[in-house]
């Protein structure tokens, strides 16, 4: 899909609050057709996996999809991934410490255990969840039981959630989500992949939470969309459902924190692409944003968290 500059610069110049009030109802609409077939399923599949890249918006969508489910009487349930990665040992931590590890790799999941709880969990199995500590790069028990009980629904969420290496269970147990953006930005036949939307995203979200500089998750970027093509690409065909998380105001709302900071960054081609299309848009202010928008994974202040 594609979207011209003109038309999101037109929404936001009738209303800036009722164009991102659309854009979320027609989100959140799109969901609730797929939480609807979720729902009708769930005695056959209780376990639902959902995947997608650096800054798809895996976690608020999932969050989005439980609550709707919720609202529809079934207890659902969100589980991160990240806390099946099996322990580093002192050598790995070394080489990671030294960037010759790939921490993308599915290898780091632990499969054994990961398959074996879901299913128990899919059986009405108690569990232990396990928790993984990224400043140790350790994993211990949650010390949490965790029982699915009739008729409630779980969500896994993670990178490598349709990784058939990874997930060993049949398919008649799980339903299988794929979300990702896949809208292109277009400006007189000039085209803003997708990609880019990604990377703004994780700019602005690093540099909020993860005090990391623009310059810092730039250089980031080649290696992590390397991993993307390598582990989570290849696999999104075996989903059962594919979500576009575009949202047509986002890059407005991130016109005002990015383009100054950018405009150091304009020896890198992708950065220079980024700038062409922000300078385009209108901005919008981020107090105009709803709590119950995805975009606020990114910039904060969201009702979704873990």
């Amino acid at each position: 899909m594609n979207i011209e500059i003109t038309r999101i610069n037109q929404g936001i110049e009738t209303d800036p609050k009722d164009f991102i009030r659309s854009v979320n109802e027609d989100y959140l609409y799109k969901l609730k057709k797929i939480a609807d077939d979720i729902a009708d399923n769930y005695n056959e599949k209780p376990v639902i996996l959902l995947s997608g890249p650096s800054g798809s918006g895996k976690t608020t969508t999932a969050m989005m999809i439980e609550k709707l489910l919720d609202e529809m009487g079934h207890e659902t349930h969100t589980l991160s991934m990240d806390n099946w990665f099996c322990p580093l040992t002192e050598a790995e931590k070394a080489l990671a410490a030294e960037g010759k590890m790939d921490l993308e790799s599915p290898l780091r999941v632990d499969c054994d255990l990961l398959n074996e709880q879901i299913e128990d969990i899919c059986a009405c199995r108690e569990i232990e969840l396990p928790k993984y500590n990224f400043k140790t790069s350790s994993r211990c028990g949650s010390g949490k039981k965790f029982k699915r009980n009739e008729g409630e629904i779980v969500i896994f969420e993670g990178i490598h959630a349709l990784n058939p290496a990874v997930i060993t269970v049949p398919d008649r147990m799980i339903s299988k989500i794929y979300v990702s953006v896949r809208t292109r930005i277009s400006d007189d036949g000039i085209l803003l992949h997708p990609s880019r939307v990604r990377l703004m995203r994780r700019m602005i979200r690093d540099k909020n939470f993860r005090k990391r500089s623009l310059r810092e998750t730039m250089n980031m970027f080649h290696s992590v969309e390397a991993g993307e093509n390598k582990y989570i690409m290849p696999y999104k065909y075996r989903s059962d459902y594919d979500i576009d998380t575009f949202m047509a105001y986002e890059l407005s709302v991130y016109r005002n924190d990015l383009l100054s900071q950018l405009e150091e960054l304009t020896d890198v081609p992708e950065v220079r692409e980024c700038i062409a299309v922000l300078e385009k848009l209108r901005p919008i202010e981020k107090t105009d944003v709803t709590p119950d928008s995805l975009i606020c994974e990114f910039i904060g202040n969201g009702q979704f968290k873990y």
